[in-house]
């Protein structure tokens, strides 16, 4: 039992942001789950590039696809070795998600980065993947843009467990938590269960640090800014989970959970850190707090088990969060700016990750096809 371990007993989920063919085959996965207490991964364009784009793990699955479809898609083709992955990885932590009544032992696929502006496209797709994996322990991954808000709500009511990924301001994260409620709501209206329905919601960190480091950098704010440095994001993490306390804690959310109904968690993402200055474990070990997950890459997962420090960090000197906030906003470094075009980045980034891992899957295709 390691520090990895310490973090379930302080209510914190640890979920791997990695998943690969060989990586699963070889039992990595496994020993994480039984030595590190991993209990979910996710999975994005990004990550299925990089372990589809590279080497030949996937080419005999893929060969033997293409000789029972001849001139198969490659978004099928794609969708069929991704769906090969999330299985096994679901059955990986199907004990976990057993085990704890279906709380935790998730699985996260994506829709396609494309379909961000599209509600409808995203709601279609977002059933076509939960009925191709057919795991109860799967999430399906929808992007909290302004067209994803009505489509999250859809995608609950028909009794899809999902993870809203793509989300830097607390007024987005809000937009997405009443999704989730109405989602909910609307089963209940309509007599069906609830309790085994889990959603969480993926909150990124270090991209805005970057963002607001630069404009530092760059002479924002004078002298009193560099006091600001690797803060923002954990204060602005800090006040979202604040305004989740105070959300479970309302009428509204008491009358689902008396019906069983699981709060929706809130997801650290984005938590290697990107500035070497700042200790590698920083985006863990200052965010930890009960109903919480941090999905982590690996290097980082490697740090924390380290020199990482287990303890509740989350709700320590929340107004010094608000404090730090409210410094940003009067020194000009446009919290509100960075966030929203850090959504449109994120979109385009996991589309160009598509655009390569769809080229790199075409360039395999059969000479007959």
């Amino acid at each position: 039992m390691g520090k990895l371990n310490d973090l379930a007993n302080l209510g914190q989920a640890i979920w791997l942001d990695f998943v690969d063919r060989k990586f699963l085959e070889e039992g990595g996965l496994e020993k994480l789950v039984a030595e590190d207490g991993v209990t979910g991964v996710t999975s994005n364009p990004s990550i299925f590039q990089q372990a589809m784009g590279k080497g030949t793990a996937y080419d005999g699955t893929l060969a033997a696809f293409d000789k029972e479809n001849p001139g198969a898609a490659t978004m099928d083709r794609y969708e069929h070795l991704a769906i090969q992955d999330i299985k096994a990885a679901c059955e990986t932590l199907r004990p976990i998600y057993d085990r704890l009544n279906a709380k935790d032992g998730y699985v996260s696929l994506e829709v396609s980065p494309y379909l961000a502006n599209d509600t409808d496209g995203t709601i279609a797709e977002a059933e076509k993947l939960w009925k191709a994996v057919n795991r109860p322990n799967l999430m399906i991954k929808i992007p909290g843009t302004p067209a994803g808000v009505p489509a999250i709500a859809a995608t609950i009511a028909n009794g899809i467990n999902v993870n809203v990924t793509l989300l830097f301001s607390q007024e987005s994260y809000q937009k997405v938590a009443l999704a989730y409620v109405e989602g909910l709501e609307q089963r209940v209206a309509r007599g069906e269960p609830i309790d085994r329905i889990a959603s969480v919601a993926s909150f990124f960190v270090s991209r805005i640090d970057s963002k607001i480091d630069e404009k530092i950098d760059a002479g924002v704010g004078g002298d009193e800014a560099k006091a600001l440095k690797g803060k923002v994001a954990i204060a602005n993490a800090k006040m979202a989970y604040a305004w989740y306390q105070e959300f479970i804690a309302s009428d509204r959310w008491q009358a689902l959970a008396a019906k069983g109904a699981q709060p929706q968690r809130l997801l650290w993402a984005s938590t290697g850190t990107k500035n070497p200055d700042y200790p590698d474990t920083l985006y863990l070990d200052t965010l930890i707090g009960p109903d919480t997950v941090n999905t982590v890459p690996p290097k980082t997962l490697d740090a924390f088990r380290e020199r990482g420090t287990a303890g509740v960090t989350l709700t320590q000197d929340v107004d010094g969060a608000r404090q730090v906030l409210a410094n940003a906003e009067r020194l000009g470094l446009d919290l509100a700016g960075i966030t929203e075009a850090l959504v449109e980045e994120g979109v385009a980034s996991f589309s160009k990750a598509f655009d390569d891992l769809l080229g790199s899957i075409q360039a395999k295709q059969p000479a007959a096809a």
